[in-house]
């Protein structure tokens, strides 16, 4: 990653509830629509990855072509980061059988890792920062590895401990609403509070999706993942269709 700068605005929105809504709309996703390709439409788990994986690279191009932050261009990687993130978990779990407690454990280091990289080198972790291809590519790989994060301990939480969808939800709104407590008694900083919120946000999306898509007879309520999918998909496009037209979220 050279230090060649470009001339570019700030490539992410403005931190408003319109982000918070649409990024729990996509975790939800992820996690139900890469389980709907995989399992209703008999893909199979190494053709829906490869595919997702096609559709990130063309829209993460399209993402780094701007030199501005472009409301579609980014919500279209989050979303489709946030299915691979789905993706790479359920890779590591079925077929390489590698358990959810390593998994968690292996994304939990390897976020870490980049975190304390991209500090090192750019002195800052602050998103109103992002305003050069290395502070971008940083962040992306971040996102990536909190989508995957969030999906192993979310399942991990919610099978592996049996603690269910429906409570597993409850209990990552209880952690958010933990950090925010904690940020309003500027106890924690803003950039702290926002990675927490974010990767939080990941397992609570997911057990979301679960619990909508889910059997009852396996703890959801039986909405199924193509129904949800298409929901949360209409939903996604509604919101980001009013952020492109009104440019609500543009950072002046």
């Amino acid at each position: 990653m050279g230090s060649k700068s470009v001339e570019m605005t700030n490539k992410v929105p403005l931190i408003t509830g319109y982000f918070w809504v649409i990024k729990v709309l996509s975790t939800t996703v992820g996690e139900t629509f890469a389980d709907w390709i995989n399992n209703s439409l008999g893909l199979g788990l190494t053709k829906t990855s490869f595919l997702i994986f096609m559709v990130l690279i063309g829209f993460l191009i399209l993402q780094f072509r701007d030199l501005e932050y472009r409301a579609i261009h980014y919500w279209e990687v989050v979303v489709f980061m946030s299915i691979a993130g789905t993706l790479f978990t359920d890779n590591l779990t079925d077929n390489l059988k590698v358990s959810l407690t390593l998994s968690t454990l292996i994304f939990g280091l390897l976020l870490s890792v980049t975190f304390f990289i991209w500090n090192y080198e750019e002195k800052t972790l602050s998103i109103k920062e992002i305003n050069t291809r290395r502070r971008e590519v940083f962040y992306w790989i971040v996102i990536l590895l909190t989508f995957a994060l969030g999906t192993a301990s979310g399942d991990l939480i919610a099978e592996k401990i049996d603690l269910g969808y429906g409570k597993t939800f409850l209990l990552f709104v209880g952690i958010v609403t933990a950090i925010l407590a904690l940020w309003r008694m500027k106890l924690i900083n803003n950039i702290l509070t926002f990675w927490l919120c974010y990767i939080m946000t990941r397992p609570l999306g997911a057990a979301s999706g679960d619990f909508l898509s889910q059997a009852k007879s396996d703890g959801g309520i039986g909405l199924g993942t193509e129904i949800t999918s298409i929901t949360y998909l209409i939903l996604i496009i509604g919101f980001v269709t009013y952020l492109h037209l009104r440019k609500v979220d543009v950072i002046k």
